[in-house]
């Protein structure tokens, strides 16, 4: 069930009084993790089973690992976790993507083929349960021996299809207490649901409707009208995805637990390694620890720095969906954080815009504009639906042409960009995503309410949207 649907607001009042009036932890934690499996086994109860078998081969792999001394043993046990989560993401994910790709070399094995459909979020789970084998390997953590808390780490619904992909020394010690939640997560809950909505519903899915409109088409349109949708695309999937790391972030909060910030308003970022520190948080300090740092990150000369940024970005690429599109987007990011990090070197960059003058202003603006435009050309690789399309689009960039609707698109691709530029520089300056509540309350409570009433009327009016990150 999607968060945007009303069968979810049914779901969650049911939901909700129930994990009110129990009392104890063991009681709170087993009523969220039956909600969680039927909230997840609503779109194919088959799913479950892959859900369950991650939960226990971590759960009994990751006991083991603690209580064995030999390295060769634990090395072994690691091997088992891994082979297990990354078997069973290959088969659902990648197994017809490579067969594929081996049928375009003109071998004919496409009776290889399975017919299988992907899983709903079996990559953000997967890298979940993954890391607390792995921390545990480590001797970074030591392990629960609840096998309820385990698995609801594993499938805690909020966050259980499109992350953030939580640590377990984060979210595991939530569980073990877990209670009511305090009148200050009510509050900040509520403000995050606002505004995750409004971003999902009435700027990502808006904009959605046009962008998949002019991509299944984009044969009618001129160049200017292919911009503005890349340009809507771009704004589309921050909106549904940090709409989406809202709503996570609030519904926890609604049920006593912190999750991580997944978003921190990455298009005022100023260079290409401040923008990944601020998209997709949870994936990229996931693939920082469990990857770059493990292939030797930046520790073996300039060199193999680049080549590791590039692997863990083109794997980074792979992660987010079985096709050569996704690959390239990772390999241009990589190049990206390559030719930064050797014009960088050993210089820190600033975390945010400080104010220093009037210089340092155009220079934040310059280089917001300069990453802007680098990363919106890989959005056109991320969103094509193949290569062909994507030389479309760059032809059609380069043999400029307009039309008589340019005005109207562009007039409604700036609309969407006022409203996301407002947002977002609410949080920055303001340096908090519930920036609401620190209004007065009689305004804060009118400006969630006239955004959830407006919400609620388009949801009534159009057919619910899926969160574009579902199909990862």
């Amino acid at each position: 069930m999607f968060f945007n649907s009303f069968v979810f607001a049914l779901f969650l009042a049911m939901v909700l009084p129930v994990f009110y009036g129990l009392r104890g932890q063991r009681a709170r934690a087993t009523w969220l993790l039956a909600a969680s499996y039927v909230f997840y086994g609503y779109w194919d109860w088959r799913f479950c089973s892959l859900l369950l078998i991650s939960t226990v081969v971590d759960f009994y792999v990751g006991r083991a690992l603690h209580g064995a001394g030999d390295a060769r043993r634990r090395k072994h046990l690691l091997w088992v976790s891994c082979g297990v989560n990354l078997g069973i993401l290959a088969v659902f994910k990648y197994f017809n993507f490579f067969i594929d790709s081996i049928l375009a070399t003109g071998l004919g094995v496409d009776f290889l083929h399975l017919h299988i459909i992907l899983p709903v979020g079996i990559s953000f789970y997967t890298f979940q349960t993954m890391s607390y084998t792995i921390d545990i390997y480590r001797r970074r953590l030591e392990p629960t021996d609840s096998l309820v808390d385990f698995a609801l780490f594993v499938s805690f619904f909020p966050q259980l299809v499109a992350g953030p992909i939580e640590r377990a020394r984060n979210l595991l010690p939530q569980i073990a207490q877990l209670g009511r939640p305090s009148s200050v997560q009510v509050r900040e809950g509520l403000a995050l649901l606002a505004i995750g909505y409004f971003k999902k519903v009435l700027i990502g899915d808006a904009a959605g409707r046009i962008v998949d409109n002019v991509f299944g088409q984009h044969e009618l349109y001129n160049s200017a009208e292919l911009l503005s949708a890349l340009v809507l695309f771009s704004i589309q999937i921050y909106a549904d995805f940090s709409g989406y790391s809202n709503i996570a972030r609030g519904l926890a909060k609604l049920l006593g637990i912190e999750l991580m910030k997944n978003f921190e308003q990455p298009y005022l970022s100023a260079n290409i390694t401040e923008f990944w520190r601020r998209w997709h948080i949870s994936l990229s300090s996931w693939l920082r620890d469990y990857l770059y740092i493990s292939l030797g990150g930046n520790r073996r000369g300039n060199g193999r720095t680049y080549v590791n940024l590039m692997t863990t970005m083109l794997l980074g690429g792979l992660w987010h969906g079985a096709a050569w599109t996704f690959v390239v987007w990772g390999g241009l990011h990589g190049l990206y954080l390559a030719v930064h990090k050797m014009i960088l070197g050993d210089r820190r960059i600033a975390d945010r815009f400080e104010w220093r003058g009037p210089a340092s202003l155009v220079t934040w603006l310059g280089g917001v504009a300069v990453t802007n435009v680098l990363v919106l050309l890989t959005w056109l690789f991320f969103r094509a639906e193949n290569f062909d399309q994507a030389w479309y689009f760059l032809g059609s960039f380069v043999n400029w042409q307009s039309g008589a609707l340019d005005g109207r698109f562009t007039g409604i691709t700036l609309s969407f960009m006022a409203m996301l530029v407002l947002l977002d520089s609410c949080e920055y300056f303001g340096r908090s995503h519930v920036w609401p509540l620190r209004l007065r309350p009689a305004v804060a409570m009118g400006l969630g309410a006239a955004a959830m009433i407006v919400v609620v009327l388009y949801m009534a009016t159009t057919e619910p949207m899926p969160f574009v990150y579902f199909q990862f």
